[in-house]
């Protein structure tokens, strides 16, 4: 059975943290505010509640979730190869709105969808959400909405997109702000050996280039290498994106495209 809980009350917050616990360890799907917009979460090491969650988006194994995590150290426990330059920006903007694409530890037993051996990894800023992480472990989540869908920014907006595909919703009131849109994290991709924006957002270029002057910014490609070229049936078929929006280009930025 579906229940939201109002956790802008202490004792429905408790209520509602003790439910969605149960409900990730029962492989269930659960939807939570971050800092940017409510998610969809569900345990990262189920494959089946992974499964659940992109069945309730309307999204296939190509696209798959990011995984939230409660603390920085939890960092090398799921990624390897991490630069010194992906642990400066983490450091910096941890918890907020920033997500690194990394190569994924080998050994952990998980599948979040067609990865090609990659996670995005993200620590929210946001109270309820960090209680929720500490509670759980490690969560896939993506945005709360039907993909294709403007992503909630109240767990009531969630639940008239997903409905019964969720048992537990957490509302904590909008966000980020009511009367603001919804501002998605900033994407870098850290797999090479230069950091990439793929996707603009809360964090801004020049933010992270203050603790990384190297990081390329949406687009960009290194001095001296040429851009790539683009064939025209597919700039036909592609939607528009705005830039906070653009489409990038690994499986992990693709997935973590749909979440905040």
């Amino acid at each position: 059975m579906t229940t939201t809980y109002n956790c802008t009350s202490e004792d429905q917050r408790a209520l509602g943290l003790e439910h969605a616990q149960r409900a990730i360890s029962e492989k269930k799907c659960v939807v939570f505010p971050t800092d940017t917009v409510y998610g969809i979460a569900a345990d990262a090491f189920s494959p089946q509640a992974v499964t659940m969650l992109l069945v309730s988006k309307g999204r296939s194994r190509t696209m798959p979730p990011p995984v939230l995590i409660p603390r920085i150290n939890a960092l090398d426990g799921l990624a390897t190869e991490i630069s010194a330059d992906a642990r400066k920006l983490a450091e910096a903007f941890w918890p907020g709105g920033l997500t690194l694409i990394l190569h994924a530890q080998p050994s952990l037993d998980w599948d979040l969808g067609e990865t090609q051996g990659t996670v995005a990894l993200r620590m929210p800023a946001d109270e309820i959400a960090l209680e929720l992480l500490t509670l759980t472990g490690p969560l896939a989540v993506s945005s709360a909405n039907r993909t294709g869908q403007a992503p909630a920014q109240t767990a009531a907006e969630a639940r008239a997109q997903l409905a019964e595909s969720v048992e537990v919703y957490l509302e904590g009131g909008f966000r980020p702000v009511e009367g603001t849109d919804a501002v998605p994290s900033t994407i870098v991709d850290a797999t090479g050996t230069v950091l990439r924006v793929v996707r603009n957002g809360a964090v801004s270029l020049d933010q992270l280039r203050e603790h990384v002057p190297g990081v390329l910014g949406l687009g960009e490609v290194p001095s001296g290498q040429p851009a790539a070229p683009v064939a025209a049936e597919d700039a036909s078929a592609a939607p528009a994106t705005t830039n906070a929006e653009a489409a990038p280009d690994t499986p992990a930025a693709e997935g973590a495209r749909d979440a905040g």
